[in-house]
């Protein structure tokens, strides 16, 4: 067993916080503003057919590409956080995810240059995808290696707050944009306003973080001579059920979310044909309740076992999609409201834990590594095809049960991530796994 991590004075701990949060939530909201683009925009900008809802499978398949393409951000970054440290890989995300966001506010459509548009949107789309990969597991660390073992849920759920916070950024921005714009004029081009604004938003993350020290154990693991040589390998040879339970652990959130705040939307256009501003206002509700409600989780979790916690909220998730889809068929938005809240708190009750429960999981010189393989492996198969799985599973069945059998299935497979998983809770972040 290492020795706990020196004690850091407050103030370098709140600039982790607030570094882990606003750099994790800038990055999100490019993610964000591009899921939201895809489920109402992309369709017809990128891939024009004369089916909406085939128009808006194909811009989903692209959502998956910054889901498929995670793992290499989490192989090359993941294995670059072990080995020359948090702090640097930490800019090298944000900036690489930055640039392609602003990028694909100035692509060309299919109108100006053809398939071309596609395949450039696809290119950018998978750079996305390659930064978020390996902030996640960098974030984390960085707020969670600063501050009190014993917190460590609290402390981890900064990163945890990024996709809610830039969620409600990214929904703000295109509900703001949809109210002052026509709707010709919002999808010719009001659209790209959300994408250039990335430029100021990265820049600003760029100041937090350059600003800030490397954390005290990469430091402890510098001057001990203990950082890995090969982080990868020793991952994959000695911490296989850290690696399974940790990716399984991840598959019901990300469909979830998904569900909730993606193809919900695809759902309420297509399918109720309510206003897309109105879903994006529930979701932006609903995400603002999870600024609170991650971070109360995630402290609720360093008071009680952190796997029991999960799986209670794992068996809520499993059983409100039977709820939602029929409380929201009489069309009525405060029931759509309130379906979309109850979900996404839910969801706060897995995402708010599950940084801490992660990387708790591996070893301190393996755990940057071994958190983004099992984040990006997970979104592989969780978040990645979960859009595109419910707008086939909708075009084919034409009903919402199927939807929620999906559900179950992404359930059941946590269930056996957290069977697998060993609680962690409370000890010292240098302890060595078995």
């Amino acid at each position: 067993m290492t020795s706990a991590p020196p004690s850091v004075d407050k103030a370098s701990l709140r600039r982790a916080f607030i570094a882990s949060l606003s750099g994790t939530s800038l990055e999100w909201y490019d993610f964000a503003a591009y899921s939201i683009a895809a489920a109402t925009v992309f369709g017809h900008q990128f891939f024009p057919t004369g089916d909406p809802l085939v128009s808006t499978m194909a811009a989903f398949s692209t959502y998956a590409v910054g889901y498929l393409s995670r793992p290499l951000g989490g192989f090359v970054f993941g294995r670059l956080g072990d080995v020359v440290g948090r702090k640097r890989v930490l800019v090298l995300t944000l900036l690489l995810t930055g640039t392609a966001t602003f990028l694909i506010g100035l692509l060309p459509t299919h109108q100006s240059i053809g398939a071309a548009a596609a395949v450039l949107l696809v290119l950018l789309r998978f750079a996305q995808g390659v930064g978020i990969g390996g902030e996640w597991g960098g974030a984390v660390l960085l707020s969670s290696e600063f501050g009190d073992p014993a917190r460590r849920g609290f402390w981890a759920s900064a990163a945890q707050v990024g996709p809610p916070a830039g969620n409600l950024l990214a929904n703000g921005v295109l509900a703001t944009l949809s109210l002052l714009l026509t709707e010709d004029q919002f999808t010719s081009w009001g659209w790209r306003v959300a994408f250039l604004l990335s430029g100021a938003l990265v820049a600003f993350g760029l100041w937090i973080r350059l600003k800030l020290e490397e954390t005290p154990v990469f430091r402890r693991l510098v001057e001990t001579g203990e950082r890995p040589q090969a982080p990868i390998s020793e991952v994959f040879r000695h911490e296989r059920r850290a690696l399974l339970a940790a990716i399984f652990v991840r598959v019901l959130p990300d469909v979830l979310y998904a569900l909730f705040t993606v193809f919900v939307l695809t759902y309420m256009t297509q399918r109720l044909h309510m206003s897309r501003s109105e879903g994006l206002t529930a979701v932006m509700i609903g995400s603002a309740a999870q600024l609170v409600l991650m971070p109360a989780f995630g402290a609720l979790s360093d008071r009680v076992d952190r796997r029991r916690l999960y799986l209670v909220a794992t068996i809520a998730g499993i059983i409100w999609p039977f709820v939602f889809f029929p409380l929201v068929s009489g069309r009525s938005f405060l029931a759509v409201l309130v379906g979309i809240v109850v979900a996404l708190t839910i969801h706060a009750a897995l995402y708010g834990p599950q940084a801490a429960l992660i990387t708790e999981q591996f070893s301190e010189r393996l755990r940057y590594t071994g958190s983004s393989l099992a984040y990006t492996l997970a979104g592989v198969i969780g978040g990645a095809v979960a859009p595109l799985l419910f707008t086939s599973l909708l075009a084919k069945f034409g009903s919402w049960e199927v939807l929620a059998l999906y559900v179950v299935v992404a359930g059941i497979v946590t269930v056996v991530g957290l069977s697998l998983a060993r609680s962690r809770a409370g000890e010292l972040v240098g302890e060595e796994l078995s």
